[in-house]
């Protein structure tokens, strides 16, 4: 199978290449603005020649059974830097797809969309009859991500001879985490590093966090399912909520924290109580996830922290 992987340089693109190149039979064609850094990730991953890694211009001129399309920003800190640009950006390469499906019909599309699609609220977990909701008299900056992915699936199902699977991403940890992220558990992974203490909100929130094997499970199901045009939820086999992995954290790897109304975070695309989704709408395609948010999470944080057999920190 020949697969384009676009906005090769994310985080995720590149868990999924390193998991597609167990694979003999996927030839994979790398694109991304910058192809120099990407081949420079080939040559540090051992990959080196393995792939061609080319800018977007170089896109359309090649032949694809299947394109992915990771263009866009995971740092929360990143999207409220980017603005309103994200609406472009969205469109810009998500229309020079669609007009490549229009030349190659058989190709199929798998769109990284996000959980934020459904709006911001999420005062409790999407299900298959949540509605998007969007506050179109007031709408606020932190939503216009959000509304990007919601705009780019709306015209995804305006297409329905195509084939083309929108995935919502939630929320994702793999040990190639930028740890100087904005994010909860990558603040975590600061304060065990550093051997300082964590001050966190009191806010109950619960997250369903993916591992990059069933991500990439999922992708593959995707593909060697019958072509469609539908939209999945990402999910692992359980959420976890914040006191929990606190708590686990902890257990396992030492974290100190304190539980403080003043604390600072950023919300770039609000505040989700419960952001996570029970639609299962996978599970069709033969998706089952292997891990839990929990599993997932210690698995990768063990790496990146460097935890021995010992269990100490910098054990070798």
């Amino acid at each position: 199978m020949r697969i384009a992987i676009l906005g090769a340089t994310s985080q995720i693109a590149r868990d999924l290449t390193l998991s597609l190149a167990s694979e003999a039979n996927k030839h994979l064609h790398l694109f991304a603005r910058r192809p120099d850094e990407v081949t420079n990730w080939l040559v540090s991953a051992g990959l080196t020649g393995r792939y061609p890694a080319d800018g977007f211009s170089e896109f359309s001129k090649h032949e694809f059974d299947a394109v992915i399309n990771f263009v866009g920003v995971g740092n929360p800190a990143q999207a409220v830097a980017m603005g309103n640009t994200i609406f472009e950006v969205t469109l810009r390469f998500d229309e020079m797809v669609l007009e490549y499906l229009q030349m190659h019909p058989a190709c199929r599309y798998l769109f990284l969309s996000s959980g934020a699609a459904y709006g911001s609220s999420f005062s409790e977990p999407a299900k298959r009859d949540t509605p998007a909701v969007v506050a179109i008299n007031n709408l606020a900056p932190h939503e216009w991500y959000g509304v990007a992915k919601l705009h780019a699936e709306c015209r995804h199902r305006a297409h329905p001879e195509l084939h083309i699977i929108d995935i919502r991403v939630f929320n994702y940890f793999s040990r190639t985490q930028d740890i100087s992220a904005r994010f909860l558990i990558t603040d975590m992974l600061r304060a065990i590093r550093d051997k300082t203490v964590l001050k966190t909100s009191p806010d109950y929130i619960v997250r369903d966090f993916l591992h990059p094997s069933d991500f990439y499970k999922l992708v593959c199901a995707l593909l060697a399912a019958p072509a469609a045009n539908a939209v999945v939820d990402c999910y692992s086999r359980a959420p976890v909520d914040k006191p929990n992995l606190l708590a686990a954290m902890k257990k396992e790897f030492g974290l100190c924290f304190e539980v403080a109304e003043a604390t600072v975070s950023v919300n770039a695309t609000g505040s989700k109580p419960h952001y996570y989704s029970l639609n299962t709408r996978a599970a069709g395609f033969g998706y089952q996830p292997a891990l839990t948010s929990l599993e997932g999470i210690v698995k990768e944080a063990s790496f990146v922290l460097g935890v021995g057999s010992s269990g100490v920190i910098g054990d070798e």
